[in-house]
């Protein structure tokens, strides 16, 4: 074939391709370059910036910091008792400095074990239990199932001297041991508000069950000085899980330099645990060891005496709160009966023990569950009953539905719902004629309730007087939390929200107390804001937080969390009704108080089962205290609840004077006791 291509085209091409070559050759030699100037530069980053951090990180890899508890800080009463303390102990330690997990191996800490368990028994506490050879083993954790290699385990804990000093003084003879100063958590013997201090548990259990500790455990918290360990004690009911973070300071650990097999190599450094602030709380242990006498004798007394013609066998629980009107303090809140707090000195019970308290450790004054078991099993939140009317004629007077001078002619019956097909009487059904708003709370009329207040509001508003009531009760407390610094505090069964009813049963029933369930807190919080016409004070418990030496770290004032407005007529008209008439219990008192019994009926398959409130403000002119309790299958207020409140106001007026001067001060200095067996009872019906 002839070339087409003339020799002057073909030298063409050839220089064209070289200068391509040329041209993909420098940028070859040129991205060789790049590239070695960006290692280069990295190298110099790496070595000059990053050099610092990274070397820390591979100290930290090889450094870990195992958290030492703190001691918790202590719950001091009013007076300066201490209701929860801990005290120093010594305890044996063990970090491993070899894997045991090898089957090879095990026959080696066996024998570790045994020298132990040689030395519990003969330097140990002679009148202590025992540890096993097992529970040795199971300490040692050799099989990693709670801890790392790098981590202590807690071998036995409270040593003896004995014990103590024969492992100080042969170190060599145990690698690994050491003995570590921890404490142990007491709560005083007298069972002073038991519920309401709480008690603790170990952390592992904690967190497993209580969501504050689940969110702990899930944060996974990198500040040393916030670590938990699985064995330490933690807050898990009442102030000690309220204040945790306060109670618990801050613990110590100790850095030890691990090696790739996790295990523990050199000598750690150790940095020690901050002891937590103390809280002092405003419950008075004398006040507060007189309600809880007084609600179990009060107990026993019904179950053994008859009130109205009948003894009350099943009255076993018992529920009393005494709050100061103007600052909210809590001066006594007991749950009975109650239970002692030390078995929990360790974070554990055994199920034996568990048995024992299930029904009673819970604080039946915020929450549903009792204190005990009442005979039918009742809740410790009860129905209000003749107690909620001081508020019901508020209601009324504030909406206009009638006047402070407004007469009723109470027969004694009245009658509601289509073709009055439905009815309510008043105790006894006793007809109580002509009526005042004043007169009605005072003989405790049902039936004015029920056509002034709760038939006037659904004729109306309908259906929207529901919204109308309930908006009156949380003002007062009933229906929303009161504040006070506790965990899991109810808010309250409200039945006037249940539709099973019309409209106008839901509010002729709430009218005089039958369709809410309220706790003892949530009474007390109502009656004190009664008693300063409106003012809603936050209810609390602790006054102050210290440090170890004493030092306020801060102070707790007074909070009001909402004021109702009301015409001083209409205040009036209510505290100068809250007049019910109690014989014998109130006797000898010296001041005028106001107060208010109540009696909700409970239906128990088909039989009606009464349950015993009272409230009450002193003095009434000047209030200083509101105290309110109930007796959960106590019958008639006025018998069962009543004489407790009158104990619980001697108790007060003793220590802090309801006028402001305390009885013990004025007193020779000998009789120091005030008397919590007033034997005085009441058989005035309601």
């Amino acid at each position: 074939m002839k070339n087409i291509f003339s020799e002057e085209d073909q030298g063409e091409q050839e220089r064209a391709m070289q200068r391509h070559f040329n041209i993909r050759l420098n940028i070859f030699f040129f991205s060789i370059f790049v590239i070695f100037t960006v290692i280069i530069v990295r190298l110099a980053v790496l070595q000059f910036v990053e050099g610092p951090s990274l070397s820390q990180q591979e100290t930290s890899m090889r450094l870990k910091e195992v958290p030492l508890p703190p001691s918790r800080g202590s719950i001091i009463a009013d007076g300066g008792e201490k209701l929860a303390y801990s005290t120093p102990i010594q305890s044996l330690y063990i970090t491993l400095q070899k894997d045991y997990s090898k089957v090879e191996d095990r026959a080696e800490a066996t024998a570790l074990a045994e020298k132990l368990k040689k030395v519990f028994d003969e330097k140990g506490d002679p009148n202590g239990v025992a540890l096993t050879l097992k529970e040795i083993i199971d300490a040692m954790d050799i099989d990693y199932r709670q801890n790392g290699g790098f981590s202590p385990r807690r071998i036995k804990l409270d040593l003896s001297k004995e014990e103590m000093a024969y492992f100080l003084e042969r170190k060599d003879q145990f690698p690994g041991i050491d003995v570590v100063e921890e404490s142990i958590r007491h709560y005083d013997k007298d069972t002073v508000a038991v519920q309401t201090v709480g008690y603790i548990r170990k952390y592992e259990n904690a967190s497993t069950s209580l969501p504050y500790y689940k969110e702990i455990r899930a944060q996974k918290e990198t500040v040393p000085s916030l670590h938990y360990t699985e064995t330490e004690t933690v807050g898990y009911d009442g102030l000690e899980l309220y204040y945790q973070d306060i109670l618990r300071g801050k613990n110590g650990y100790k850095s030890v330099e691990i090696d790739p097999r996790n295990m523990v190599i050199g000598i750690p450094e150790v940095t020690p645990p901050e002891k937590g602030y103390d809280i002092h709380i405003t419950l008075n242990k004398k006040v507060q060891l007189a309600a809880e006498a007084a609600i179990m004798y009060q107990l026993d007394w019904l179950q053994g005496n008859p009130v109205s013609g009948k003894a009350h066998p099943d009255a076993k629980t018992g529920y009393a709160v005494a709050m100061e009107v103007d600052t909210g303090k809590v001066i006594a809140m007991a749950s009975m009966p109650d239970y002692d707090t030390n078995i929990w000195q360790t974070g554990s019970v055994s199920n034996e023990e568990y048995k024992k308290i299930e029904t009673n450790y819970q604080n039946g004054t915020i929450t549903p569950f009792s204190s005990g078991r009442s005979g039918h099993n009742f809740e410790s939140t009860v129905l209000l009953g003749s107690t909620i009317k001081p508020l019901s004629v508020l209601v009324g007077l504030n909406e206009g539905l009638f006047t402070t001078t407004t007469t009723y002619n109470d027969r004694g019956i009245a009658y509601f719902g289509k073709n009055d097909s439905a009815s309510v009487r008043n105790s006894g059904s006793h007809p109580y004629g002509s009526l005042r708003p004043i007169d009605a709370i005072r003989k405790s009329s049902n039936t004015f309730m029920v056509d002034m207040v709760g038939e006037k509001l659904y004729k109306r508003d309908g259906a929207k007087g529901i919204d109308l009531w309930h908006k009156y009760m949380k003002e007062f407390g009933l229906g929303v939390v009161t504040g006070v610094d506790l965990p899991n505090e109810f808010r309250g069964k409200l039945e006037y929200f249940t539709e099973s009813e019309t409209a106008l049963t839901r509010l002729a029933l709430a009218s005089f107390g039958q369709q809410g369930k309220y706790t003892a807190m949530q009474l007390a919080q109502y009656t004190a804001t009664l008693a300063s016409r409106g003012k809603r004070m936050e209810p609390h418990l602790v006054s102050k937080i210290t440090d170890e030496q004493g030092n306020i770290i801060e102070e707790i004032e007074p909070k009001v969390l909402n004021e109702i407005y009301f015409s001083d007529t209409y205040w009036d008209t209510v505290i100068g009704g809250m007049e019910t008439k109690i014989n014998q219990t109130f006797d000898g008192f010296p001041y005028d108080y106001a107060r208010k019994t109540g009696t909700s009926e409970q239906t128990f398959k088909g039989k009606n089962i009464d349950n015993g409130v009272f409230i009450a403000f002193a003095p009434r002119d000047k209030p200083k205290l509101a105290v309110a309790v109930v007796i959960p299958e106590g019958g008639f207020g006025a018998s069962s609840a009543a004489p407790v409140a009158r104990k619980i106001f001697d108790a007060y007026d003793w220590e802090y004077g309801l006028n402001g001067v305390p009885k013990k001060n004025l007193l020779p200095k000998d009789n120091t006791d005030v008397d919590v067996d007033n034997k005085g009872k009441s058989d005035t019906t309601e």
